[in-house]
């Protein structure tokens, strides 16, 4: 982690203060057995059997709060210095996830700043399939009774609404976003949230029971694009949740050694290396065809399946990581899509060759990761997630299939790696930048769609918005946490010389579950500088 801190500082002409204060675990009153007791109390009380619908009203949220900040007494009191190393490394993992529920109590508020955290919820009422058989049909029913009351909860509830945040909301309730993350395919998208309650009343004749209920949710929905629409005005203030507070999640929740400004020196340096690199490939493979997007759904399919079987293949045969037996087949990341203005950024890229998202989100990226995942048997690193951990994995592995030789005879199938790993570095620096309110959304759009091969502005808009919106940080996750990966392996490599074994090290890493990348460094090379400063724990800004 000093290596890195220190490529940076020299590149850039940066002076870091060196090396981390060394505070000790806590030792309070607390065992392990209570730590998991109190672990399964959150994830109650994180996931409550009160509705669909949870009231985010005033009195509401500061009785969350009071149960909240008695589980962080309990967390804070606990003899953790007396544990082992793995029961330590648990400990931080649960006290981050108190934390970041903290934080979006706090200062995140969606309930209150963001009308698309309303507006997420009446999407995907409209996606139902008509008609809905007997056993689920009260439950749809009961769904789209709820969303007039979700509509009077928003209006209420939304007292300092982000600038950026309406703009979205507005854009989501009237347009389609031109990507279509988990939309049912339509030949024509519908036009936003109005749209596809639009189409779901003229699918409404396959069940007419339900078309009084329909029409009632698309009144509401309508009623509140009206609303935003009238207030727009008045919602003025910030969605960056600022550098004190955004320093003090990176550190916290996102258990990560690394300031905003450190992760923004990190993540242009990668923008500048990939680039260099991706001039470099385009020149040595001049004299080569360009690849061509599949003619066809069939030419698609068959390109994946060869895709499919190329990876495992080569996964197996060089050593690189164990598939277990219950791994079957795992489908594909980018369905065959024919749009009016041609394809996206995503499929510019998988419709030339699947193997960038195929390594990333297949196998052995999400799909795989995701299996081995739930494979994983223990009472808390089982309902653990990083962002940082699945996407970092995911971005590591596509450079370094290139590296460990999957594309020999694929010249032009290692520009798109190059591309891909472009624009998950041009994220880095926008993503703390939006937090920061140094940019707007619209900003964001510009700096990526000058900076990113074939990026199209529906895709970098969307973007935008998913790591604005999301908890903080979780665009940078992807290259960060690749940087993550390549330093413990490279720490691994050092450690055990000659012994070391590829395979072993990948299958060591995925069987630790979705922790932070941290906590996986510290458990798996017995090394605490990066984990020590996380001991001191410390209140919110």
């Amino acid at each position: 982690m000093q290596a890195i801190r220190m490529c940076a500082a020299i590149f850039l002409g940066l002076s870091f203060a060196p090396g981390f204060a060394s505070p000790e675990p806590p030792t309070g009153q607390g065992s392990y057995s209570d730590l998991i007791g109190l672990f399964d109390e959150f994830e109650t009380w994180r996931n409550p059997p009160i509705g669909r619908y949870q009231d985010y009203g005033a009195a509401a949220v500061t009785e969350r709060l009071d149960e909240l900040t008695g589980l962080r007494e309990r967390m804070l009191d606990m003899n953790v210095r007396a544990w082992t190393l793995p029961q330590q490394v648990d400990y931080l993992a649960v006290r981050s996830r108190l934390d970041q529920e903290w934080f979006r109590y706090r200062v995140s508020r969606p309930w209150a700043r963001d009308p698309g955290f309303y507006v997420d919820r009446m999407l995907r009422v409209a996606f139902v399939e008509l008609p809905v058989p007997q056993g689920e049909r009260e439950e749809v029913r009961n769904r789209l009774r709820a969303i007039p009351d979700w509509v009077e909860h928003a209006k209420a509830n939304l007292t300092n609404v982000a600038a950026d945040y309406a703009d979205l909301a507005l854009h989501n309730l009237t347009r389609a976003d031109g990507v279509g993350h988990g939309h049912p395919y339509r030949a024509s998208p519908p036009a936003g949230v109005l749209g596809w309650f639009d189409d779901l009343l003229g699918r409404a004749h396959l069940q007419p029971e339900l078309k009084p209920d329909i029409e009632a949710a698309r009144d509401a929905v309508r009623s509140f694009l009206d609303w935003l629409r009238s207030n727009r005005a008045t919602m003025t203030t910030d969605a960056g949740v600022g550098k004190a507070h955004f320093d003090w999640y990176l550190r916290q929740v996102k258990l990560m050694p690394y300031t905003s400004d450190e992760v923004v020196t990190l993540g242009q340096r990668e923008l500048d290396r990939l680039w260099s690199l991706y001039a470099l490939e385009r020149h040595r493979n001049r004299a080569l065809p360009e690849l061509v997007i599949s003619d066809s759904a069939e030419e698609y399919q068959a390109r994946i399946e060869r895709t499919d079987q190329h990876v495992r293949a080569f996964l197996e045969e060089q050593n690189i990581l164990t598939i277990p037996d219950f791994i079957g087949e795992l489908d594909t990341n980018a369905p065959w899509i024919v749009r009016p203005n041609g394809p996206n950024f995503w499929e510019q890229v998988q419709f030339r060759d699947p193997h960038p998202d195929h390594l990333h989100a297949v196998i052995p990226g999400h799909r795989f990761d995701r299996l081995l995942a739930q494979n994983v048997d223990h009472p808390i690193r089982s309902r653990m997630f990083s962002g940082a951990r699945a996407e970092g994995w995911a971005v590591y592995l596509e450079e370094a299939m290139l590296h460990a030789g999957m594309f020999e005879d694929l010249p032009r199938v290692r520009e798109l790696i190059y591309i891909f790993g472009i624009f998950r570095a041009a994220r880095v620096p926008a993503d703390v930048w939006l937090q920061l309110n140094r940019m707007s959304v619209a900003q964001v759009v510009d700096y990526w769609l000058e900076r990113v091969p074939y990026l199209d502005r529906d895709v970098a808009r969307v973007d935008a918005e998913i790591y604005l919106r999301r908890p903080p940080g979780y665009g940078l996750g992807y290259t960060i946490g690749m940087l993550q990966m390549q330093h413990l392996l490279a720490e691994q490599r050092r450690q055990q010389g000659d012994a070391f074994k590829l395979g072993a090290f990948h299958d060591e890493f995925l069987g630790k579950g979705w922790l932070p990348i941290a906590l996986i460094r510290w458990e798996m090379t017995g090394l605490d500088d990066e984990i020590r400063a996380f001991w001191d724990w410390q209140p919110l800004p």
